[in-house]
Order: C-alpha cells, then sequence, then structure tokens
C-alpha cells in the first residue's frame, strides 16, 4: 500500500465529512445483500473503494500468521496459505471469487469449521482502522503473543464497517489437518440434534456438523479432522458410513457457499441457539455447529423467531431476504440488550461521532 493510496482514501472520507455525505466502504461486494440496506431518503453516498488497497504485508508460515491489506482477495490469501499447508481455520464463506480479506473480518462470517476452530474474532489479531478524522489507527499486532489492543481488533469484527474502514488486518492461521473424513447417518433432525450433543463430551476430532431434510428421515453429515489414528478411532466409535472424499469436500465447500439446494430459498433466517436446543418448529431448517446454528427457509414473523431465538439462549438475524417485503422494524440483525446498545452506541461516538461510516448497516438507527 503506497501513500499515495492512503492520502487518496483519506481525502475521500474528510470531503465526504465536510459535505455531510455519508461513506459505504465497498470490497469486492460479495456480501452486500448482507446487513441493513442504506437509507437512501437523505444524501447520496461516497463509496470508499478499498479493491486498490492490496497486498500482502508479512507471512512467514512459521509464525502462523498473515498480515495482508484489506482489500486483497480472500482466495489469494487461501492460496497462499494452502501452498504452505495452512489455513484459515474458521473457515470463512466468500460468495464469490471477488471477496477480500477485510470483507471477510468486517462481516465476521465462519463456515463449517467454525464448530472446531471457533470464530472469526478469535483469529484477528491486529487492524488498522481508517477513521472519521482521516486517521490510520493501529490496533493490536502481528504476533500472538502480543496483546496490546486485541480486544479493539476483535471488536472490529464483524462490526459492518460501523467504525470506520480496515485498511490492514493480521489474521493468526491454522495447519491444515493431516487427513479428514466424512460420516454420515440417516436419522431426523431431533435424533441429529441429540446424537450431536452426545458426542460434545466425548474427545473426538469433529470438525464441522451438518443436517438437512433429504429422502426420508434426513441426513446428518459430520467431518473429523486429524491424524489417521485419531480418525480410525473416532469412525470405529461413531460408526457412521464413509461418504466419497471428492463427494464430501465438494459438500462441504457447497454448505460454505451457500450453493446447496436449500438455500435457493428468497427468504432465509439465521439463528444461533445454545447446545442442546431442540428441534425449532420454524419450517425447513438445515443445521450447523452441532446444533448451534440453525438456517431457515421460511417467512417468519420476525417477532415470533426472535422470541424463539432468545428463548433457545441465542438471536435471529435476516441472512437474507429477495423479496419486495418490508424489512423487520428493527433492522436484519436481533436487536441489542440495553447494556449492549449503550456500549455500542458509546464506541461509535468515540469512532464516528458524525455517523460517516455504513450508516444503519449494523444497527438501523446508527
Amino acid at each position: 500500500m503506497t501513500n499515495y493510496e492512503i492520502s487518496q482514501l483519506i481525502d475521500q472520507v474528510l470531503a465526504a465529512r465536510a459535505s455531510f455525505k455519508p461513506v459505504l466502504i465497498r470490497g469486492g461486494g460479495t456480501k452486500s445483500f448482507y446487513g441493513n440496506p442504506f437509507d437512501r431518503r437523505g444524501d447520496a453516498p461516497v463509496t470508499l473503494d478499498m479493491r486498490s488497497v492490496r497486498g500482502i504485508v508479512n507471512y512467514h508460515p512459521s509464525e502462523l500468521v498473515i498480515t495482508a491489506l484489506a482489500g486483497t482477495p480472500l482466495h489469494e490469501i487461501v492460496e497462499t496459505l494452502d501452498a504452505a499447508g495452512q489455513m484459515l481455520a474458521f473457515d470463512p464463506p466468500a460468495f464469490g471469487i471477488e471477496a477480500t480479506i477485510g470483507g471477510c473480518v468486517s462481516a465476521g462470517l465462519a463456515g463449517p469449521g467454525r464448530l472446531g476452530a471457533g470464530p472469526v474474532k478469535d483469529y484477528v489479531l491486529g487492524a488498522h482502522l481508517l477513521d472519521a478524522q482521516g486517521r490510520v489507527l493501529k490496533f493490536g499486532g502481528e504476533v500472538m503473543k502480543n496483546v496490546a489492543g486485541y480486544d479493539v481488533s476483535r471488536l472490529l469484527t464483524g462490526a459492518m464497517g460501523m467504525f470506520g474502514a480496515l485498511t490492514q488486518v493480521s489474521v493468526k492461521v491454522a495447519p491444515k489437518p493431516f487427513e479428514v473424513c466424512t460420516l454420515e447417518w440417516e436419522l431426523d433432525e431431533a435424533a441429529a440434534l441429540a446424537q450431536c450433543l452426545s458426542w460434545r463430551a466425548k474427545p473426538l476430532p469433529i470438525s464441522a456438523t451438518s443436517w438437512e431434510s433429504v429422502g426420508g428421515a434426513g441426513r446428518l453429515r459430520v467431518r473429523l479432522a486429524g491424524s489417521a489414528a485419531a480418525l480410525l478411532a473416532a469412525r470405529h466409535s461413531m460408526a457412521g458410513d464413509v461418504v466419497d472424499l471428492a463427494e464430501a469436500t465438494k459438500y462441504w465447500v457447497a454448505l460454505r457457499e451457500h450453493s446447496l439446494d436449500f438455500f435457493a430459498t428468497p427468504l432465509l433466517w439465521r439463528v444461533a441457539c445454545a447446545p442442546g436446543t431442540p428441534v425449532l418448529e420454524l419450517g425447513p431448517t438445515l443445521t450447523e455447529w452441532a446444533g448451534g446454528q440453525r438456517w431457515i427457509a421460511a417467512d417468519c414473523d420476525p417477532q415470533h423467531i426472535r422470541n424463539v431465538a432468545e428463548r433457545a439462549g441465542g438471536h435471529a438475524t435476516l441472512f437474507r431476504q429477495l423479496t419486495e417485503q418490508p424489512l423487520p422494524p428493527q433492522g436484519v440483525f436481533h436487536p441489542l440488550n440495553q447494556g449492549a446498545a449503550t456500549i455500542v452506541r458509546r464506541l461509535k461516538l468515540e469512532f464516528d461521532p458524525k455517523s460517516v461510516f455504513n450508516p444503519g448497516r449494523l444497527i438501523a438507527d446508527l
């Protein structure tokens, strides 16, 4: 990233602020469907295109950290890591070849591998943020032992650009597993959830799970990842049918990228649940993360589905809507509780007091 490129971004932000225009941060645009839409009743926004700010800044495989500019295509990151036998363990969806690493962190979305690896925020070690005053603020670092500013870097993960534009991120990476294997069972949803819950208490190398209605009762698939000995012991213990490796690989990619037939729906809700939550009975469902994430392909009443999610210890997001019907009054994301909302508003005032960046994208009135 040259000083000229950064100065161009700064000039755009300062000009937008001076003319009271909002700034919409744009990367590859593959997740533009996600989040609340911009309220176009006000001034036309200034688009801050981050794609010119690209390139891997620092990567030494032995350090298990990669630092890249925010506009770097996600596939370039994945290919670079793959060549060194490493990966982004949280398995981020791209939803298109134009996806960027900045968009990946800003959206905070993880794929099937999150079950075994944890959320995106656990892997973000550092970030550079262009704020509304035209400053590039630096948080965190590039090594796993560095904790200075680490909480702020985590805060920016999943913030949908509401605090400013990410210009650089440092992300912890992981070695690829020695072997992977996928097992499957024919089970209904209740039985699949019970089975996944029982496995939580056992030392099994489970990296991903998925249940969906296929054929008769339904199909549960479980991906194992680890050493050959660990996989052999798990297969003996779990006793499922082994799925062909090529078919399984294609399936998990299709699940991550939402190219399965299930996702060809005009309305898609994402419900997060506490472990052990039973069947929600909300409509056609695909379940991931051992029951912790439920995709609901149904036109649900927003208040009802959010009440159900809260009773299950979680939250509900209108992930995608391709129809013309109105969005939920409080936005597509589950409303924050009063304490969390107060904290977020104070942080917004600190980083972006004039609400310049991505207005309303994460929280409808901010």
